[in-house]
């Protein structure tokens, strides 16, 4: 490299180009690296992974240590409007200035390794934990597990929140074939926790064979529903009179309850009074995870991209009850499962506004079409792009209707952008409640 770049935007455009593939799994490329960097942490690792929920978990964890007192470097992907949105310390984002410096750390010490855009942001992340002086981090996997950039660290306690089918072209077609790859951040003689309630047979044969001792939601810990409360049972006890997450949604309680278990895990080093958890779980935040705005109509946002994801959005939008119409707004890439998708949700969609997502893997209108047709889908808008599929389903809401918005990241990412343009907009002078394109 002749030049090396400065600002962020410069680093992210760079690190982009330099491995051939987006996504290239394998650890022997990152571990030549970390050793590089002599990049060894002194602070317990928390890793997560899983098809659902790891990023809920992730804000979970980063909430209560933070309100506990402690120091948190909390690393998740992808990212929704900023690269920064990825890299936390005390709960802040991390600046353009600090990220450029751990790319430039990593791009030093990796001579001619090629990484690619995930295995640099990894990498750089930990580094800027360790300068950050963070007493623990929490590190969300970004695909799998066994291969994943992330299991390039040792985890002191891993959670896996559900397994699934997804990513199939790299995990495998079977939900044995994915538990597989999600065991592979057990460490032996190191707690594991799983919060999926049928746990693939690999995975907790996996953990047997590893010497993992491994805690099971429904066997080991648990959550139950109370009227306005609920009630977490684990290792160490109950925890009784707990308030809901604000993160929505029938999941979370197996989020929290997996969270919970945790921190149980590693009271020893990180204790945790039952009061930071009551704490934590009120001001915990994951945008885009069956996000409900203010104003009306009702507008939720659910990144949402796989069946199991899917249905835990309908099971969320069934629970909200209402009079009105639900109206989704939807967009999906063409290597993801559209069909079990649409046909998880479909029962409480009133009228589709279908959308064409941009780039090599973003699925068009034309190839959307064939799904809603076989689906026998008949209230459906064809649009152009996401923002002009917004803006139609603003056009024909009614204060009662509720909108939706799912699919991808990358369709929920879009609409934010429309919403805070339009906030932004001195022309417009801001928009009320969620009226407006």
């Amino acid at each position: 490299m002749n030049l090396e770049p400065r600002t962020l935007q410069q680093w992210l455009e760079y690190i982009e180009r330099q491995h051939p593939q987006t996504i290239a799994l394998g650890l022997e490329r990152v571990e030549q690296v970390r050793q590089a960097l002599g990049l060894k942490p002194a602070f317990p690792v928390i890793t997560v992974g899983g098809t659902n929920g790891k990023g809920s978990v992730c804000a979970m964890l980063e909430a209560i240590l933070h309100q506990a007192g402690y120091r948190v470097g909390c690393y998740t992907s992808p990212h929704l409007l900023r690269y920064n949105e990825r890299v936390r310390i005390a709960r802040s984002e991390a600046c353009d200035v600090d990220l450029a410096r751990g790319f430039a750390a990593v791009e030093r010490a990796r001579g001619d390794v090629p990484l690619t855009y995930f295995e640099y942001a990894t990498l750089a992340s930990v580094w800027l934990f360790n300068e950050g002086l963070v007493e623990v981090a929490v590190l969300e996997v970004g695909l799998g597990g066994r291969l994943d950039a992330v299991n390039a660290f040792d985890a002191d306690c891993a959670v896996v929140t559900t397994v699934d089918i997804d990513h199939v072209d790299f995990l495998g077609a079977d939900r044995e074939s994915i538990g597989r790859e999600k065991a592979g951040i057990f460490r032996a003689g190191r707690p594991a926790v799983c919060a999926d309630a049928r746990p693939p047979a690999s995975l907790t044969q996996h953990a047997a064979e590893s010497g993992v001792p491994l805690l099971l939601i429904g066997r080991d810990f648990g959550a139950t529903p109370k009227v306005g409360q609920w009630q977490y049972w684990g290792p160490a006890g109950r925890r009784t009179a707990l308030p809901h997450p604000a993160l929505r949604g029938p999941c979370q309680l197996a989020n929290a309850a997996a969270a919970i278990t945790a921190l149980e895990c590693m009271r020893e080093r990180l204790p945790v009074a039952v009061n930071d958890i009551r704490v934590g779980l009120l001001q915990v935040e994951n945008p885009g995870r069956f996000q409900v705005l203010p104003g009306l109509p009702a507008m939720i946002l659910d990144v949402a991209h796989n069946p199991q994801a899917a249905r835990a959005l309908a099971a969320g939008l069934a629970a909200m009850g209402g009079k009105g119409r639900t109206l989704a707004v939807f967009a999906m890439l063409k290597d993801k499962d559209i069909a079990g998708v649409v046909a998880a949700v479909k029962t409480q969609v009133a009228h589709w506004f279908i959308a064409s997502l941009g780039g090599p893997r973003g699925a068009s209108v034309t190839e959307l079409g064939p799904v809603f047709a076989a689906a026998f889908i008949g209230a459906v808008t064809r649009c152009a792009d996401v923002a002009a599929a917004y803006a139609q389903a603003c056009d024909i809401a009614t204060e009662n209707d509720r909108i939706v918005v799912f699919g991808s990241f990358y369709t929920v990412a879009a609409v934010m952008q429309v919403r805070e343009r339009q906030r932004t907009s001195p022309a417009r002078g801001g928009v009320q409640g969620n009226r407006g394109p």
